[in-house]
């Protein structure tokens, strides 16, 4: 790993030495403390969720500042304690996979975005695209619920995360990181932006390393297991560009690249197992304010995600003692896809009742496996969406919008869904939202194309599955201290892929999936404030009666923070409890591993000229739960019989770090 180990964290401290020299480049900045300030972007792209939050969709802000002060390394562990409705379980610890559900989802039917580019695994639509995202490149993450398939199209059937990273700046402004923790991480981030006349630039980079954590308890590891911690190694580097071509037009360029090493843990025979994975994410946009009233952006990308996977194992002999040597299995197998895309908008505001929003959207995506044997193919989709509005002129209490997306695949099973939203407020404290309609999720390329002996056959005739949801809410506030919300969710998904004599087929089943949520924030007094979250979810499929596997039948999170105006340290605590939750286990059938919590504690303290230097500590888990994220199926080396194991999450861990602001 070149990249991560020596040019990764070269580039930390080369982009810090640029960031010193820098004033050339940047507009002059006033003398004093730069206060922070959160802006959610003026552009069309970037007004997206907050617009449909305006018409009945639900949307959550996670900022910059509350990752930094929970002292999160990665995107997952951020997501697992923050988000309200989001059930996420890392199966390792930190930059691994995942298991998720949203608002009682399947994983796969959540859509993952960077700056609105896709990074869901086009493989696999179950495998997460988590594992190499860290949290120190955030501006914010962006949460959108229910069903959002008029604008995001495909997998975005309970709702869209979308990761924003590091905005950009008229003024000067940088931070330089250094952390530890105590499973043997380093984590090193540094980011600056600035501006000199029309253009402005973003860079950041970070570096996250550590041999991990035990992965599993000491009686369920085999003697041929030799490696028995599960590390990673992720190192990344980003750079922003923007050129102002006028003072209603910007040009933008972003670039961003991650290298990445993550062992794959294994209960019996495992030597080394490791993915070496190459991404890189480009992004050009053109965003024009044709007129007061009329905005647009064309916006073409590129995803390419090449990973590389070795497997080596210990040899046994007949009485199941390692001999000493060593079998290798996949030696730099290549598994990995490429996904192109244009996406067009405009938004018309006419100021007499209606508002208007239109768009074109092209997807092309192809990949193979040579592990899991896939085909190399090809798939696109072109898509046309649209989005009636209504404005403060026609309904003042009341905001209404009905939009459409056609999707039309290369394959097999033309898509047009439809969503209906609405949000009326009652009074100053009370208020009503909601969102009706239909999604989609385009089978990916394992479904399409697998073709290994082995296991089951893809088959490239297959539609999408469709599904049908409504996502209700009412709430207010009670006096200045409290802002509630009770939210009840119904989503039914047909046409779901399964296999018949051997090959993925679409069958007649459906999964129907219901529950509540309710929210609670309070502010108590000018330093304090508390957040309270539980979802209770059914998820059942056709004829069943049993909770389908990965989803938890109730979650609950709740938050303290103390973060005093006049005084140099913050404080946070966060609790995540986690319902019954079951996985099936081949060999042993269904197995429940939840009914486990979760306690962090965060905290901070500013000193310095400024306040610009910061010492930030964190208690993962304090309380030291022994829980399992998920299970899995070894061999026993004696015998070769079967057995389930639990993957754990992370215990008791402490971790600090120091920042600086420049």
């Amino acid at each position: 790993m070149t990249f991560c180990r020596i040019t990764g964290i070269g580039s930390l401290l080369a982009l810090h030495a640029f960031a010193a020299a820098a004033p050339a480049l940047a507009q002059d900045a006033a003398d004093g403390v730069q206060e922070e300030v959160i802006v959610l972007g003026a552009r069309l792209e970037e007004t997206i969720p907050l617009d449909l939050e305006q018409f009945g969709n639900r949307v959550e802000i996670i900022t910059a500042e509350e990752l930094q002060l929970g002292g999160f390394n990665d995107i997952a562990q951020s997501l697992q304690m923050k988000v309200p409705g989001l059930y996420l379980a890392p199966k390792n610890g930190a930059f691994d996979y995942v298991g998720c559900s949203l608002q009682g989802s399947r994983c796969q039917d959540i859509l993952w975005l960077i700056d609105g580019v896709r990074i869901n695994n086009r493989l696999y639509n179950s495998t997460s695209p988590l594992d190499t995202v860290p949290a120190h490149m955030v501006e914010r993450i962006e949460v959108l619920y229910g069903g959002q398939g008029i604008f995001y199209g495909t997998q975005s059937v309970a709702g869209v995360v979308n990761v924003v990273t590091k905005s950009f700046s008229d003024a000067p402004e940088g931070r330089v990181g250094l952390a530890l923790d105590g499973n043997d991480g380093v984590h090193a981030n540094v980011d600056y932006r600035a501006s000199s006349g029309a253009h402005q630039v973003v860079l950041y980079a970070s570096q996250d390393q550590a041999d991990g954590i035990q992965p599993y308890r000491d009686e369920d590891i085999q003697p041929s297991t030799t490696d028995r911690d599960r590390g990673y190694d992720v190192g990344m580097i980003g750079l922003k560009y923007a050129y102002d071509i006028g003072e209603n037009s910007r040009l933008s360029l972003h670039y961003q690249h991650t290298d990445a090493e993550l062992d794959f843990a294994r209960a019996n025979l495992n030597y080394d197992t490791y993915n070496a994975r190459d991404e890189d994410i480009v992004t050009l946009k053109y965003d024009l304010q044709a007129t007061d009233n009329i905005g647009l952006f064309i916006k073409a990308y590129s995803h390419t995600w090449d990973t590389n996977y070795t497997r080596i194992y210990n040899v046994l002999d007949d009485n199941g003692a390692i001999t000493g040597n060593l079998r290798t299995v996949n030696d730099g197998s290549y598994w990995g896809y490429d996904d192109y895309g244009l996406t067009a908008m405009t938004r018309i505001e006419t100021g007499g009742g209606f508002d208007f929003a239109a768009g074109y959207e092209h997807q092309r995506f192809s990949g193979s496996d040579e592990v899991l044997l896939i085909a190399d193919q090809t798939e696109s989709v072109d898509a046309f969406f649209g989005q009636i509005r209504t404005n403060e002129s026609l309904l003042a209490n009341t905001r209404v919008a009905l939009g459409f997306r056609h999707n039309s695949p290369s394959g097999e099973g033309a898509v047009t869904v439809g969503n209906l939203s609405l949000h009326h407020d009652f009074s100053d404290s009370l208020f009503l939202r909601g969102s009706a309609g239909t999604s989609f999720r385009l089978p990916d390329a394992w479904q399409l194309y697998g073709n290994d002996p082995c296991c089951t056959l893809g088959n490239p005739d297959l539609e999408g599955e469709k599904s049908r949801n409504v996502n209700v809410g009412i709430g207010g506030r009670g006096g200045s201290n409290v802002n509630w919300e009770v939210v009840a969710f119904q989503r039914a998904v047909d046409d779901l892929i399964g296999v018949v004599d051997g090959m993925r087929v679409n069958t007649d089943r459906t999964v129907d999936f219901d529950g509540w949520e309710i929210n609670v924030g309070f502010t108590l007094g000018p330093d304090w404030g508390a957040s309270v979250n539980y979802v209770d979810t059914t998820a059942h499929a056709a004829g069943s009666g049993e909770q389908i596997t990965d989803v938890p039948e109730s979650t609950f999170k709740a938050s303290v923070t103390y973060q005093p105006a006049n005084a140099p340290f913050d404080f946070v605590v966060s609790l995540l409890n986690v319902g019954d939750l079951y996985d099936s286990v081949r060999g042993v059938g269904r197995v429940e591993h939840g009914g486990y919590s979760v306690l962090d504690f965060g905290g901070a303290y500013r000193f310095g000229d400024g306040d610009r230097q910061r010492i930030g500590v964190r208690l993962e888990n304090a309380l030291d739960e022994e829980y399992a994220s998920s299970l899995g199926r070894a061999v026993a080396d004696r015998d070769g019989s079967s057995y389930p194991y639990e993957n754990l999450g992370t215990p008791r861990t402490f971790h600090v770090s120091y920042g600086y602001r420049f």
